[in-house]
């Protein structure tokens, strides 16, 4: 039996495909352009995307598990809407789907209620899956360096309430976990959904403090202003994807993203070893940097 990844050649998607091969999983990886695909050896590859219907088809056939993860774009809920019909079409029998923490509180941000909708659909439809709701990743400061290294300025917007962020690798190796676990089963098993967290919540001045002592120079948080955030990613990103951003920043200062002891626990459990500290992430960052 099969397991097939969508969303295969991002941050999560390639650790995901790599994860799985080193548990002896049989895995098809779905790509647009195979010849730029570079997964473990062994690791099928097939070429579509995720509004090729007869592409996915081909893809999902003989599949008995099934990742999705699908990029934030306009038509992201078309996109996994689609797919999980065409899953369940294929007979599809073990799902997880890729969502986000407060998916149905963040109700003014896109992308947070897109990924609603989906679970919505996994829901009625009482498809046989685990939804995965990740808090803010730690990744996402790798962008950071030249504000941190240059300027001394930590400039996520996060606020004040908290936020417990998570590392990729933590996150991965849980979505590994669980595709092995629907993977293995005897039989489908019942709908689970897992909230994905660091061990720590922290503020933008708690970040920017660990900055300080990391780099051993001073970092200051650079505030909750939203507006040099949203123009930031403007100068790389679409107009629809920055303000999405800034709303989703905007709920971070207002409502956080802050995990409960029992949250942490069950990670911990499923992974049996401590979840990844922002610390840790930040130490490993920058010796990376610094090593050029």
């Amino acid at each position: 039996m099969t397991i097939l990844v969508t969303g295969s050649t991002g941050n999560i998607g390639r650790q995901v495909v790599a994860g799985l091969s080193r548990n002896g999983a049989q895995v098809r990886a779905l790509v647009r352009t195979p010849s730029k695909a570079d997964f473990p050896k062994g690791v099928e590859v097939a070429k579509g995307d995720l509004l090729d219907i007869e592409a996915m088809r081909a893809a999902l056939s003989g599949v008995s598990t099934l990742f999705l993860l699908n990029a934030v774009t306009p038509d992201e809920v078309t996109q996994a809407l689609i797919t999980l019909n065409l899953a369940r079409e294929a007979g599809v029998r073990g799902i997880v789907y890729f969502s986000v923490i407060h998916a149905d509180l963040y109700a003014n941000v896109p992308h947070f209620t897109g990924k609603h909708t989906v679970e919505r659909m996994i829901e009625k439809a009482d498809l046989p899956a685990t939804v995965l709701r990740p808090a803010y990743f730690m990744d996402n400061d790798v962008a950071l360096k030249a504000a941190l290294t240059e300027h001394g300025v930590y400039a996520m917007p996060l606020g004040a309430v908290g936020l417990s962020v998570v590392d990729s690798r933590d996150i991965a190796d849980i979505a590994v976990a669980e595709l092995l676990r629907r993977e293995r089963a005897a039989a489908p098993l019942p709908r689970q959904t897992i909230t994905v967290v660091g061990p720590d919540c922290l503020t933008g001045s708690a970040l920017a403090a660990i900055w300080t002592d990391v780099l051993g120079r001073p970092v200051r948080y650079g505030g909750d202003d939203p507006a040099p955030f949203e123009k930031m990613l403007r100068s790389f990103a679409p107009a629809w994807l920055a303000y999405d951003a800034r709303l989703m920043a905007e709920r971070f200062q207002r409502d956080g993203m802050v995990a409960s002891k029992a949250q942490v626990e069950l990670l911990e459990q499923m992974l049996g070893r401590p979840l990844r500290t922002y610390r840790q992430f930040a130490t490993e960052l920058a010796a990376a940097w610094a090593r050029g």
